[in-house]
Formats: C-alpha cells, structure tokens, sequence
C-alpha cells in the first residue's frame, strides 16, 4: 500500500465508529465507484489486448508465471470500507454456523473463507456473482475488490517479515529460543484440471492479486492424486496443523478447479501470563452446566470497555499490530447479545474503550473445527452458484461453461496459553463440471402391493436371499 500501515488501521476504525453513517450492517454491499467499460463487475472484462490466444495450453506442466500486482493501486478508504464488509461477513458466517451447533464451540477463519471465494467470484457472471457479492458483502466492484484483498495480502507479508525480529518487551525468558515470535502467513493456489479449457485472464488475475496460478492436476484420471497434492500443500502451509482439509470422495472425475486458501498465524502476547498463576477454575457453559477449566490470570492495563453490562478487553500481542479482542456478555444475556451482535455494535464498544487496570481471568483453550460452508452460503442468498444454473463462464475460454461450486470446506485451528496464541485455516472452494450430471428423469414407484425381493452378491450376481411379501398385516419389522 502507497501509505503506512497505521493510516489504514486508523480509516479502518474510524469507518467502524462511523457505522451509523455508513452502510447499515443490514445492506448487502455492492460495488462503489463506477466500473470501467467492458467489465462485468468482476474484473474479469473484455480486454482488447491483440491477444487471441484464449486459454493456457494445459499440456504445460504449470501456468506461465506473471508477475504479481505488488501494492496495488487502491484507494485506502475504499479498501477500509470493504474491510468493514470483510467484518460483517464474518458476522454473517457465525450467526449461520452456530444454528447447527447452538451449544458447541466453534473456531472459523472469514478471511480464509472470503479470499477463496473471491477468487472463485473473479470467474462468475451475472446473477451468480450479484448474489455472491450480496452474500459475501463485496463493497468493491471488478479490479478494486481483487486490489483490496491483493492489498491486504500485501500488508500481512510485509507484517510477517517486520514480525521475524520481534522482540518480545517482557519476562525473563526475553530473547529464549522458545520464545514465540510472530509469523502471519496467507498463501493462495488454484488447482486445475490438465486439458480443460480455462480463460488464459481469468488465471492471470488470480496469478496477479492472489499469487494463486501455479497447480495443473489430473483430476479427471487421478482424483485420489489430486486430492493428496492439494491437503500436503495445505499441511505445509500451515505447519501441519490443517491436515486432510479435503477429506476422501470431496474431489472426483468430474472435479475442475479446486481454489484454495491457508492462513497461519503465531504470535506472542505484548503481556503474557505468569504459568504460576494459572490455576483450576468453574465454567459455566451455556446450558447452565458448570465444568472446571485452565484459568490464566494477570493484572495490566488493556483497552476496555462496558457497555450495559457487556465486556470488552483488547489483548495486544508483541508484533504491535495484531490483538486478540474477547467480549463478555452479560451474564446470562449471551444468546440474545449473540443474535443481536453486529458491526455497528462493535463499533460501539471499540469506541467506548480505555485504559483501565485490567484484573483479567481468560481460560487456556484449543479449538478444532471442520465444516462445509454450502448450506451456510446458501442461507446467506448465495444459492445459484451451486445449482445447476450456476454462471461461471468468466472461468473457461468461450461463453458455455458448464459449472458449479460443489462444496466449500472449511478446516480452522486455535491454542491460546500463557505465552500467546497459534491458529490456522484453510478452505477449499471445489468446482464441479456439470455437463454430463444432469438430473435424472423422474419417476414414482409406490410399493403397496404384493412384490417381490431379493439379496444379490453383486460381483458373481448370486442371489443370497429370495423373497416375496403379498401380505402386508403379517409384515413385521421386529
């Protein structure tokens, strides 16, 4: 990004305090600005370069590598305004997460989520991708929204690399090899089918904002192969701690691009806890249920805030730009702050803070989560892109493309101690060919009247069992 890092952060949060003047956190988004002639919306336009060459010849063992779009060219209020977008989307996921699982934990990663999807939005077109963009609360429209995440992925490898000489300000083991440093990574693939025909600028643009045009795969004879290319290059990526993010049967012959994204992250607390004074403590969980937990405790000063009751603390870690912010509802009110919660009210309780001494009790916890995402994006009113119907023809070379997202997987990672905090992430968004899986024709077999059955070894075709039922008063299943 053109200016520091700070100027960011401070539209961002500025944007964040100012919500009630901005998009209502009920709006859905859409794009700002105009959007160049010729482009669909999803910056995947026609171009009139003079190049008719169409598609990467696939027989190529990878992609042609480009260089990638280093500090992209976005306006910085735009880019704070669709972070606010990212925020709420994030929201979004929660609230339709947790109606699976009321009264289980849960730990998800909604950039993960958002940056595979928008690499997989860069190749839809009309209704497919508005109900994307209203889904995954896009603010941008074309280049600017590819500019945006490719800016933020920027900004966290620059992070990571200022993060390597960290030293932690505290504790006698400063400087010990144990130490936990910071490390903030954010890695992208697109995983093709060999000898299908993508749109030679649909992989450029995914080469050029998201780093994400190496992987040519066989999905089509080897599926298997495929599927263990892509979970060891996410294993890799995330220090093995998202391990087989696609699980086996997620890919088949039919599988024609599979977009992925791995985010790790390590970081040291600024104030870490004193393992002496972590000690057993009751939790109540929420159905009223009482169990005993790990409990870590300091005394420092932390950005706070109470608002009718409900807690926030800000956790710094040692990096100085990233923190960990726990809310507290009041107690007893969880579930109808949970349901009520927005950005617009966390804008209220950031801008509410100050620095207080903090007499903190925060549990040690571990989280492990693995879900797919497609009834949640369905839910959300991203429901054409699995159909069907769905229009992906920003993706092949010609206008036909017969293609629709299959699944959507989701694997996360967290351990929170006394000396910080490690997490990981991954998602896969697959894509299916749908050409030859139409619908079978209909039709109605009622069985209520005498028949016929029986039990086959289907290799030799021997019949085990043989029988008839031509009464149905005598029919038992006990």
């Amino acid at each position: 990004m053109s200016t520091d890092r700070r100027t960011l952060l401070a539209l961002t949060g500025a944007l964040l305090a100012g919500a009630a003047g901005c998009t209502s956190d009920g709006e859905t988004g859409g794009s700002s600005g105009d959007d160049d002639a010729g482009d669909d919306g999803n910056g995947n336009g026609e171009r009139d370069d003079g190049d008719d060459e169409g598609a990467f010849d696939r027989s190529a063992p990878e992609f042609p590598r480009i260089a990638p779009v280093t500090d992209p060219d976005i306006d910085l209020e735009a880019l704070a305004e669709q972070i606010r977008g990212n925020v709420a989307f994030s929201l979004d996921a929660l609230a339709g997460l947790r109606e699976d699982d009321p009264d289980e934990n849960l730990f998800f990663s909604p950039y993960s989520i958002s940056v595979a999807l928008a690499m997989t939005y860069a190749g839809a077109r009309g209704n497919t991708a508005e109900e994307m963009a209203d889904a995954l609360r896009y603010e941008l429209a074309g280049d600017d929204l590819h500019a945006a995440f490719g800016a933020l992925e920027d900004e966290f490898e620059r992070r990571n690399e200022d993060g390597e000489d960290v030293e932690r300000p505290y504790g006698a083991d400063d400087g010990d090899e144990d130490d936990l440093g910071f490390q903030l990574s954010s890695a992208n693939a697109v995983w093709a089918d060999s000898g299908y025909p993508f749109d030679r600028e649909y992989l450029e643009l995914l080469e050029a904002y998201y780093g994400a045009g190496e992987h040519v795969v066989d999905f089509s004879g080897d599926p298997e192969g495929a599927r263990r290319e892509i979970n060891e290059w996410v294993e890799d990526r995330t220090n093995d701690r998202i391990e087989d993010l696609l699980p086996e049967g997620s890919v088949d012959e039919m599988t024609r691009l599979v977009l992925t994204n791995a985010v790790y992250f390590l970081a040291a607390w600024e104030y870490d806890f004193d393992p002496s004074a972590t000690d057993d403590h009751s939790f109540t969980n929420l159905d009223g249920t009482e169990t005993t937990v790990e409990m870590m405790s300091q005394l420092e000063e932390f950005r706070y805030a109470e608002v009718d009751g409900h807690q926030l603390v800000e956790l710094p870690y040692a990096n100085g730009d990233t923190s960990m912010i726990v809310v507290l509802p009041a107690d007893g009110e969880f579930e109808s702050f949970e349901q009520s919660f927005s950005v617009d009210r966390l804008a209220i309780m950031l801008e509410e803070t100050f620095r207080p001494e903090v007499d903190l009790a925060l549990p040690k916890f571990g989280l492990e989560s693995a879900f797919s995402l497609v009834d949640v994006m369905r839910e959300l009113g991203m429901a054409q892109a699995f159909d069907l119907d769905a229009d992906f023809s920003g993706m092949v070379e010609g206008e036909e493309a017969d293609l629709r997202i299959d699944d959507i997987v989701h694997q996360s990672f967290v351990s929170v101690d006394e000396e910080g905090t490690e997490a990981a992430a991954a998602t896969a968004v697959v894509v299916e060919d749908t050409a030859e899986s139409e619908p079978p024709e209909r039709v109605e077999m009622v069985v209520d009247r005498p028949f016929l059955f029986y039990i086959r070894d289907r290799p030799t075709e021997t019949p085990l069992f043989v029988g008839r039922v031509v009464d149905g008063d005598s029919v038992s299943d006990d």
